[in-house]
């Protein structure tokens, strides 16, 4: 099958060459290789359907997002991974990532130093600042998340908040996660600098990401898969539609037309707060609440005429029965996870695919995003 758009095959990685880090997989392997590869086996996975062209990546520079454990010492930090023993391996230059988020790297190593935040140590659990997340918007601009164990070290960042003057941050903020455990950030959130909120402007449409939104991790080919969706929804034209998982409201934003009506829902109420803001922006005849998208009324005159979901990798579960058996007539579902999009199918007997397309998200990797369309029978 022909790939979307032209690539390059490969990517140089030192850290991958000198066994520092392997998490890149696929990479030795072409990457046109690796996207027929991905291709088939997400065919081979999901019933028969019609499908476009892969939607290709970039192979490097393509991450607008670093989640980056901090360990060593204050005064020789690494930023990177952890080995097995709890050790750092520092991935500062990591090729993926986009070109301001690498830039960025060493001023925010010099603000460990300087303000003396003892990175965290697992294997003795002391130390203070566990991660750096660093996400980059279209426009250039950054939002830095530092998060620490507790309040101790915040005086300390207010002082040396000088050091990070030469990066473009719109919002700087420090995460309080106390515990010893595998949970990346704690539910408290503390903005130390700028507005609170990153502008990842996606086919001129303004999506605001407050400290804890999600977004997807490739810019392009989020915006390739709003576009596809975009294409598809217009072609079906529906009166009504429903975003269920909605985030900060990237597809319906998208969809959002004249005597369209258009509904979100979306279980964050700080990502509902930022879709609404976006809408007011666009002026776009979108609403959006706060709710569990399976438990949405999907029944009688209310039913919309197509539903959209982009579910976490865990799929829908009971949804689908519901979708099934409601009024309904058109789903558009976009999937992380070709095993629970699978199930979730099978549990829709009611509907039948009718055309997908694979949108490679994370290369390298055997992960790509899915969106599959679905008719009522």
């Amino acid at each position: 099958m022909p790939i979307a758009e032209s690539v390059s095959i490969a990517l140089d990685c030192a850290y991958f060459d000198s066994d520092r880090c392997r998490s890149c997989t696929l990479l030795p392997t072409p990457y046109e290789r690796q996207l027929a590869d991905k291709q088939a086996a997400i065919e081979a996975a999901l019933p028969a359907m019609a499908w476009d062209a892969p939607h290709a990546s970039a192979v490097g520079g393509f991450r607008n997002k670093a989640k980056m454990a901090v360990a060593g010492t204050v005064d020789a930090p690494t930023i990177g991974i952890l080995a097995a023993d709890g050790s750092g391996i520092d991935l500062q230059a990591c090729p993926l990532h986009e070109a301001r988020i690498v830039a960025a790297m060493p001023v925010l190593e010099r603000l460990v130093r300087e303000a003396r935040l003892t990175p965290y140590d697992v294997p003795s659990r002391r130390g203070e600042l566990k991660l750096l997340i660093v996400t980059a918007s279209p426009d250039g601009e950054l939002a830095v998340r530092l998060v620490l164990r507790s309040t101790e070290s915040l005086p300390r960042i207010r002082k040396h908040l000088g050091v990070l003057d030469a990066l473009p941050i719109a919002s700087l903020s420090a995460n309080l996660q106390p515990e010893h455990k595998a949970v990346l950030e704690g539910e408290e959130e503390l903005l130390l600098a700028g507005d609170g909120v990153l502008v990842m402007r996606v086919n001129g449409i303004g999506l605001r990401l407050r400290p804890r939104s999600f977004f997807q991790t490739n810019t392009a080919v989020a915006a390739g898969l709003y576009r596809q969706a975009t294409a598809w929804l217009d072609e079906a034209d529906p009166a009504s539609l429903l975003d269920l998982y909605c985030g900060v409201g990237g597809f319906a934003l998208h969809a959002a037309r004249p005597g369209r009506r258009v509904e979100g829902v979306e279980v964050t109420a700080e990502a509902i707060d930022a879709a609404h803001e976006s809408a007011a922006e666009l002026d776009a005849d979108a609403s959006f609440s706060v709710g569990d998208a399976t438990a949405v009324d999907l029944e009688g005159a209310s039913a919309p005429e197509l539903v959209v979901v982009n579910p976490p990798r865990r799929g829908i579960g009971d949804l689908a029965a519901r979708l099934d058996a409601s009024a309904v007539d058109r789903v558009l579902y976009s999937s992380c996870n070709p095993a629970s999009l699978a199930r979730d199918l099978a549990a829709m007997p009611g509907f039948r695919p009718v055309r997908g397309r694979v949108f490679d998200m994370f290369p390298h990797t055997g992960h790509a995003e899915v969106l599959v369309e679905l008719e009522r029978r």
